[in-house]
């Protein structure tokens, strides 16, 4: 069972579908029920409070990470409620603890505070917050029966087609592949103290299993070496305004009157100017599977029993 959390399933990316496009096809496992939408089910094969956008900070708005964990305990809650009435299909405790949780974000919270025009040094500072809301989402899940984590870092933030055509950086501003350094320099800061953050509460939690999952040099690696994968332009658009160089223009986004998609979708590695391609995916989940790019490494399948 997976519970996922934007980014949690049970409980970043982050996205509503984000689980079953990386590993769903290669685990043999289908969508899971969104939470908030999902009509007649009782979640057998797992729940997703990812909602799009999401964010650890600021608290209490729809739908912060810690929302998202208020939301968990009463679904817990109810499921056992309804459990005790005679549903027997539903959650028991035994399936609470032995679930995969899910967590990816942070990206967003450092997105936000860029387009709030934050200084560099100013974005730093919430990296700490931010942290802090994640490990309280891990413990309170801990404390409710948890005991399988499955985190992933952020990806590179300043290769997204949207940052780029937001920002529009002088050519000093951008590393070797056209990326923005800065942004992508935030990113690998929050990773590093998301890694150390994990190997912190493996020494807190010894009951549990959290693997620390490395999605930002899966992600740069397949940006940076795009031909290698059968990839062309890696920092336009697939689907959106503008042609190049990054096909596009917040103004006529995907899925907008005007905005097209392009006939090759397999050779775009960015499907929206945020969301990675089906294709794109496809081989991040291969690698992730690999175990190349976890710590501790541990077979996907150890969670299967």
């Amino acid at each position: 069972m997976f519970l996922s959390f934007q980014h949690l399933i049970f409980l970043n990316p982050t996205h509503p579908h984000f689980f079953y496009s990386l590993y769903g096809q290669s685990v043999n496992s289908s969508f899971l029920p969104a939470y908030m939408e999902s009509l007649c089910s009782t979640f057998s094969n797992g729940a997703n409070f990812a909602v799009v956008g999401s964010s650890t900070l600021p608290k209490f708005v729809p739908f912060a990470l810690n929302v998202q964990v208020m939301q968990f305990l009463h679904f817990k809650s109810r499921s056992y409620d309804l459990l005790a009435s005679g549903l027997e299909e539903m959650i028991s405790d035994d399936g609470f603890q032995r679930a995969l949780y899910m967590i990816d974000i942070g990206q967003n919270d450092l997105s936000d505070a860029f387009a709030k025009k934050y200084s560099y040094a100013k974005v730093i500072k919430i990296i700490p917050l931010v942290l802090a809301e994640i490990k309280n989402a891990i413990k309170s899940i801990h404390d409710n029966g948890g005991r399988k984590f499955w985190v992933h870092n952020t990806g590179p933030l300043g290769c997204l087609p949207q940052k780029l055509w937001l920002l529009q950086p002088s050519s000093r501003e951008l590393d070797p592949h056209g990326c923005i350094s800065t942004y992508n320099s935030a990113a690998s800061l929050f990773n590093e103290g998301l890694h150390h953050l994990c190997t912190e509460l493996r020494s807190e939690l010894k009951d549990s299993t959290i693997i620390y999952v490395d999605i930002y040099t899966i992600k740069y690696d397949l940006i940076s070496n795009a031909s290698k994968y059968g990839f062309t332009s890696p920092l336009m658009a697939c689907c959106g305004f503008g042609g190049s160089p990054f096909n596009y223009n917040i103004n006529v986004t995907c899925g907008h009157d005007g905005a097209q998609a392009c006939n090759q979708g397999s050779q775009f590695i960015n499907w929206d100017g945020i969301h990675f391609t089906e294709a794109a995916n496809s081989i991040m989940a291969s690698k992730i599977l690999s175990q190349q790019y976890s710590t501790p490494h541990v077979p996907f399948d150890f969670f299967c029993h």
